[in-house]
């Protein structure tokens, strides 16, 4: 295949997974399957165009999703609170999900694509949830710390972990695990040539 046609093609399934992130965090934004539990299926495109083409396309797609999130409302409550912060929390914490996940797929891939997959499955969510803590101590600690009494948590990380964040981020990445597997087939079928 010449360098065009593998451009041309790369260029296409990058703005497929575009698409994919937009819709799937769209879903995510209105469906609610456990009420004030915000699921999210993303960070599996993510892996996947990380994984296939680069850290800077993951990067890209986490971006995505973040200017999702916040076109769609989902951090209404921290853009009242500090708006600067939130923008940069949410923009942040989506691309390096996804530069991360690039990252370590590629690392680990020639040592065992199962094993790359698996690990960049599990950082992508732990980047993600990781800074958005980041996020939370920078910009918002007094706010959370309020909300965490309101909520009976006396420790106001523990509130953090197990009251805002904790619930959303261990089905997030029990997904990502789940799905891993099927990550991997995706990657091999992407990587072949036409």
């Amino acid at each position: 295949m010449n360098k065009t046609k593998l451009e041309t093609r790369q260029i296409a399934l990058a703005a497929l997974l575009t698409a994919i992130v937009v819709v799937l965090q769209v879903i995510a934004n209105f469906v609610q399957p456990i009420p004030g539990v915000s699921i999210t299926l993303v960070l599996v495109p993510v892996v996947i165009g990380a994984a296939l083409l680069g850290k800077w396309i993951g990067a890209w797609l986490g971006f995505v999703f973040g200017a999702v999130v916040l076109a769609l409302g989902g951090a209404a409550a921290f853009l009242l609170i500090h708006p600067v912060g939130t923008v940069v929390t949410v923009l942040v914490k989506g691309s390096c999900a996804g530069l991360a996940a690039g990252i370590v797929y590629k690392l680990l891939e020639k040592i065992n694509p199962y094993l790359a997959v698996l690990a960049a499955s599990f950082v992508c969510p732990v980047v993600n949830t990781g800074l958005f803590f980041v996020g939370c101590r920078l910009f918002f600690w007094k706010t959370i710390q309020e909300w965490g009494v309101a909520a009976g948590f006396q420790n106001t990380f523990a509130y953090m972990v197990l009251g805002l964040a904790g619930i959303n981020f261990l089905i997030e990445l029990g997904i990502n695990l789940l799905l891993a597997p099927t990550i991997l087939r995706l990657i091999r079928q992407g990587k072949k040539k036409p």
